[in-house]
């Protein structure tokens, strides 16, 4: 449109602005989607994606540059060179942090819906109900049966594999057929839920890899490869699915490279009137504008926007009149549970790479069960047989070649706890206006930790997780606790969250921020509380919801 003119602006392109990109452009608007990183390319970009690990220089590891060059990365697994260019630099996009945060950011065209785990479960009605039941934080401002048809309309979309279950603890979604459990988990299956009497079960973990042909995409191939991009479109992303659909209207206008600095605010109308961006490649500033605004650009960066925004009517930001923008940062603590080995299949083996595991619900503080913590986690993990044979030291050509194709004696598995972390006020992130970035611009710095609560659950994870594969009769039982760090889950939550009131939160119930009603946050800083389960799925569904409302109300001339 003329003059960098819009009916709406959505920034970020990762899960969330993906979903808002594609659901304004279908209901006939025309919409700029800005990207703060470069543009990667369905298919023709997945450089790395059918590339074996003796093409890596370093077979997929990580160097002694890698480490210097990516003193946050470091900490965990996004380190290595297969998917090196798809996280942040460290360099060019630092933070600082007051207490230890580990923040994994992925600035491109995509986002982290090319690198995401895929795990979709839907959140159940008492995770929307825990927070005034417990008198934590604050109410949500909507409830199960205001997402359930969302969840069903993206579910559809999206293409989510998994089992009907008729679990209270985590509903059931519009699945396509699941994926397969092996026999050393069905083994594992069957006598941990006969011990427990089907009190716990064990599932398949449902996933975003469609196992028939969807829209166009062809179904997952089992070669496990996901985060370096998938040519197949086997799984969810941008790329394959939400960004096609906008871009198939003619409506969607593209913009990489373009770091929004802040929301245009009109004193007058006492709403948004557009964004102010600054190109990452000219550095050189623009103004687009728009009736909506739609924020999707990561948890923290939102906020950061927000921040960033406004601050000659309110000093700490957009949204701020609540005291609440920044605060109440939430991540899935995990990196605890229990191992061991399953005896008695040593005549099997896998076939293909099946991209997702095993998924225990959450079966803690439900029904007659109570702790002495609230909330609780589920499980993620798996079983597998990998190669044990040890191999003589000069071992070569077909002799070694041998020896690496001899499977172990046993299976091994695993099950790692994700448990649910609560919204404490204290947790917060800031401006720290005294180191910028590459471009110049303020940093964030991260103030934020877990506490008694959350430790003394990882405990009950720890140990439970024992507990059930003892009862599963598995052998060689190891406990383990790598240490957690906030962040490290990679799913970010809080800093502007919803609510019912605006004197305790940033936005209202359809997502819009209370003090500029024409622009919306959909993407993890919504949230008002973390569940136990992966979140991407209640972002799509509010997102969907969030830009049904906001063009009803466009048309209705309220916003």
């Amino acid at each position: 449109m003329a003059d960098n003119t819009y009916d709406a602006i959505v920034v970020g392109s990762g899960i969330a602005g993906g979903w808002a990109a594609k659901e304004l452009t279908e209901k006939g608007l025309k919409v700029l989607l800005l990207e703060r990183g470069r543009n990667i390319e369905h298919i023709k970009d997945y450089v790395n994606a059918n590339k074996e690990y003796w093409e890596f220089p370093h077979r997929g590891g990580r160097t002694q540059k890698m480490i210097e060059d990516y003193p946050k990365l470091k900490r965990d697994y996004p380190l290595n060179e297969i998917v090196l260019d798809m996280w942040a630099s460290d360099k060019d996009c630092p933070y600082t942090e007051t207490k230890p945060f580990s923040w994994y950011r992925g600035y491109h065209v995509g986002g982290r819906s090319l690198l995401w785990g895929r795990q979709s479960y839907r959140w159940n009605k008492w995770d929307f109900e825990a927070n005034a039941k417990e008198g934590i934080a604050v109410d949500w401002p909507v409830r199960y049966d205001d997402l359930a048809s969302w969840y069903s309309y993206v579910e559809r979309f999206a293409g989510i594999q998994g089992s009907k279950e008729g679990l209270e603890v985590l509903p059931d979604s519009e699945f396509m057929p699941a994926m397969e459990l092996n026999c050393a988990e069905k083994d594992v299956k069957k006598k941990m839920e006969a011990f427990y009497k089907n009190r716990r079960k064990l599932i398949i973990g449902r996933s975003a890899n469609i196992t028939q042909p969807h829209y166009g995409r062809t179904n997952c191939q089992y070669r496990d490869r996901c985060w370096r991009g998938c040519p197949f479109g086997g799984y969810f992303s941008t790329q394959s699915s939400t960004l096609p659909a906008a871009m198939k209207t003619g409506n969607l206008t593209l913009r990489p490279f373009s770091i929004v600095t802040k929301v245009l605010y009109d004193k007058d109308t006492k709403k948004a009137s557009g964004v102010e961006v600054l190109d990452a490649n000219e550095n050189k500033t623009y103004e687009f504008k728009s009736k909506i605004v739609f924020l999707c650009a990561s948890a923290f960066n939102s906020s950061w926007i927000l921040m960033n925004s406004a601050t000659d009517i309110w000093p700490d930001g957009l949204g701020s009149s609540s005291n609440e923008l920044g605060n109440n940062v939430m991540d899935h603590h995990f990196r605890t549970g229990a191992s061991g080995t399953v005896e008695g299949f040593s005549d099997k083996y896998e076939y293909g790479r099946r991209p997702t595991g095993i998924y225990i619900p959450r079966f803690r503080n439900i029904y007659n069960d109570k702790r002495d913590y609230v909330r609780g986690f589920g499980y993620q993990g798996g079983a597998g047989r990998g190669r044990g044979v040890d191999v003589a030291e000069f071992t070569i050509g077909a002799g070694l070649k041998e020896a690496l194709s001899v499977p172990s004696e046993n299976w091994g598995i695993n099950f790692l706890g994700f448990g649910e972390m609560l919204p404490y006020h204290e947790n917060r992130i800031s401006l720290n206006k005294d180191v910028k970035d590459k471009w110049g611009l303020p940093v964030l710095n991260m103030d934020v930790e877990i506490k008694e609560n959350e430790k003394k659950m990882r405990e009950d994870m720890r140990n439970d997780a024992k507990e059930m594969l003892e009862a599963a009769g598995v052998k060689n039982i190891q406990t383990y606790d790598w240490g957690y760090e906030v962040g490290m889950g990679i799913h970010e939550m809080g800093t502007a969250r919803m609510g019912r009131d605006p004197k305790t939160s940033v936005l209202n119930g359809n997502n819009q921020v209370w003090d500029a009603p024409n622009v919306f946050v959909t993407d993890g800083a919504c949230m008002t509380s973390a569940s136990c389960v992966n979140p991407s799925l209640t972002y799509m569904a509010l997102t969907a919801r969030a830009a049904d409302f906001a063009v009803a109300e466009l048309k209705k001339g309220n916003l």
